[in-house]
């Protein structure tokens, strides 16, 4: 069985929509990404989704779909969301979810239909989970795993990393092999939507690079012996490794319930969208927007982390980096297969 990690290159021949057909929720979680003021308010009709899933479906035969929210089950035309992307031939379907399962989803849609229900879970016992996700969220997320499971469902679980919860990390094994789920991926908190918040209130929400380092690996390798891969994010480079932005080289798309279609996620709170739908189209929006910031090149790495969240890169006495950050969508992943 493999424990080595490996980094897991940019997709160059597929395209990723990470689609959040609105943007309520049922919780309150601390660290939400989501800005209603840049990512509207509106849930979509089923009529939108599908035209907009058409926008990208046609790019490629290889197109995959993830659907959020917000919580995307509270939205009552899911179950067609679902089928229409299976009509338009998107690879892979998977459907982001906090485990309360509104609509009686499970029952609406087949395990043919929908690759992975992802559920997203803070903590190994509902003292770490709840108070970041809301009090019962531990209860109801595990609960949903289990409902899925026994339907038939795959299950992958979603945990973000930051202060609040990195010293519990090293819990997690036991129950994910009890729920059985096969994908489990370690997120990295970003400085974006309510965490940007309280880090204008100057919490220190991210964990340095050395817990980070300290932290991450060893859990991937004891959930990996398990038989379940594991992936999360690169996050620090050496010095000496080379940069690559998937702005650049890979086909990842952001969208929001009001057009806007963003390329990096470090760039959702602010308008720099590199695409607008419009009456149905895809229209490049004028400069500048994060299309540009992607050709720079800086001694940091990541351009968009340099501007939005830079107290996680350390510098030398001369005011150089001591390492690089990496592009947010670059993976590290151990697979037991």
């Amino acid at each position: 069985m493999a424990s080595t990690a490996r980094t897991v290159e940019f997709s160059r021949d597929a395209t990723n929509v990470f689609f959040h057909i609105l943007t309520r929720c049922n919780l309150k979680c601390r660290h939400c990404y989501i800005n209603p003021l840049q990512h509207g308010a509106a849930d979509l009709p089923l009529a939108t989704i599908e035209a907009w899933l058409a926008l990208f479906a046609e790019r490629t035969s290889k197109a995959n779909v993830i659907f959020l929210g917000g919580e995307p089950t509270l939205h009552p035309d899911l179950a067609g969301a679902i089928r229409a992307a299976r009509r338009l031939g998107y690879a892979s379907v998977t459907v982001d979810t906090n485990g309360y399962l509104f609509h009686d989803i499970l029952n609406q849609v087949t395990p043919k239909e929908v690759d992975f229900f992802s559920f997203s879970l803070d903590g190994p016992e509902p003292a770490v989970n709840d108070p970041i996700r809301g009090k019962g969220s531990f209860a109801h997320c595990t609960a949903g795993i289990r409902a899925a499971r026994r339907r038939g469902f795959r299950a992958s679980l979603i945990y973000t990393v930051s202060s609040d919860n990195i010293e519990a990390l090293g819990r997690m094994p036991p129950l994910l092999a009890e729920l059985g789920v096969e994908r489990f991926f370690i997120q990295v908190i970003g400085i974006r939507g309510k965490s940007a918040e309280r880090a204008g209130n100057q919490e220190r929400l991210q964990v340095s690079r050395a817990d980070w380092l300290a932290a991450v690996a060893p859990v991937a390798r004891a959930v990996a012996a398990q038989g379940i891969t594991v992936t999360w994010p690169k996050v620090y480079l050496n010095i000496e490794e080379p940069f690559e932005c998937a702005g650049r080289v890979a086909e990842n798309f952001f969208i929001f319930p009001n057009g806007r279609v963003y390329r990096c996620p470090l760039c959702e709170d602010f308008p720099l969208h590199a695409f607008t739908i419009e009456e149905n189209r895809l229209t490049p929006t004028g400069r500048i927007n994060e299309t540009d910031l992607f050709s720079l090149d800086i001694p940091e790495g990541c351009v968009m982390n340099r501007l939005v969240q830079p107290a996680n890169i350390e510098y030398d006495a001369d005011g150089k980096p001591l390492h690089r950050i990496a592009c947010c969508l670059l993976k590290e992943e151990i697979s037991p297969h």
